[in-house]
């Protein structure tokens, strides 16, 4: 099976190092990683060393190769990567944006039908001929994961995949986000919101000051003390009727 391992990882921009020799536990393919913690954690930088878009020392190994040996045709094959935002000023449509990214990783066979078939998975079959610039935030995002999805990848990379998006489409977007995990992929997304990150994650790590500060199930990580430490917040973690944590936030901490 491929896993993702990260063996001290540091990823820099410039001389300046945000992520500090950082280790993670193995993510298997089937479950949902959350990257979490506060602004200038290190979250978005570490998810971009990852995908190879900035610079890094250390090891990621997912199965048995380390993606950074990995051509650049390999690792577009190999993981799929969201960002906050798309570019904007492209002067394409979503399904021509969406075709291209299928096109990065050589694999132009087929690639209308795929990328078709994306959006229609993803429910916005219908902005296909829309331009990409007269999008708003969430359908941006909601194009931005089909870009991610449109080459099947193994590895699947979100950075904020949900600050866009309103309710309903964050409950659209992380089902599909779940299903695909199903599939057999391994998914790491960078969430803000701590009860998205506790309903749908399998494991959290969370960042502080650039190191992993704690890793675990949602009810191992999410708790008064790591709140207090990591947020600077008193708060309390209970249930509701369904069993979900909820974080209740009294005020900050002196």
């Amino acid at each position: 099976m491929k896993g993702l391992r990260i063996e001290g990882l540091i990823v820099s921009y410039g001389r300046r190092r945000v992520v500090e020799g950082l280790d993670l536990p193995p993510l298997m393919p089937g479950e949902i990683a959350v990257l979490a913690g506060p602004n200038a954690a290190g979250k978005s930088t570490l998810l971009k060393g990852i995908a190879g878009l900035l610079p890094t020392r250390g090891r990621v190994i997912f199965g048995d190769r380390d993606l950074a040996a990995l051509s650049s045709g390999d690792r577009a094959q190999t993981l799929g990567f969201m960002p906050q935002t798309l570019p904007s000023g492209a002067a394409l449509s979503v399904l021509e944006s969406v075709i291209a990214a299928r096109s990065a990783s050589g694999e132009g066979a087929g690639a209308d039908h795929a990328a078709m078939a994306v959006l229609e998975r993803l429910g916005i079959g219908a902005l296909a001929l829309e331009p990409l610039d007269r999008l708003s935030g969430g359908q941006r995002q909601m194009v931005g994961l089909a870009q991610a999805l449109v080459r099947d990848p193994a590895l699947l990379l979100l950075d904020e995949p949900t600050s866009a998006l309103d309710m309903a489409r964050q409950v659209r977007l992380l089902s599909e986000v779940r299903r695909v995990a199903a599939e057999g992929r391994v998914v790491l997304a960078v969430l803000h919101d701590l009860a998205l990150a506790a309903q749908w994650a399998d494991r959290i790590a969370v960042l502080h000051k650039g190191r992993l500060h704690s890793f675990g199930t949602p009810a191992e990580v999410v708790t008064p003390a790591m709140l207090a430490e990591v947020y600077g917040v008193e708060a309390r973690v209970e249930r509701c009727s369904r069993g979900r944590l909820m974080v209740l936030i009294d005020g900050e901490t002196v």
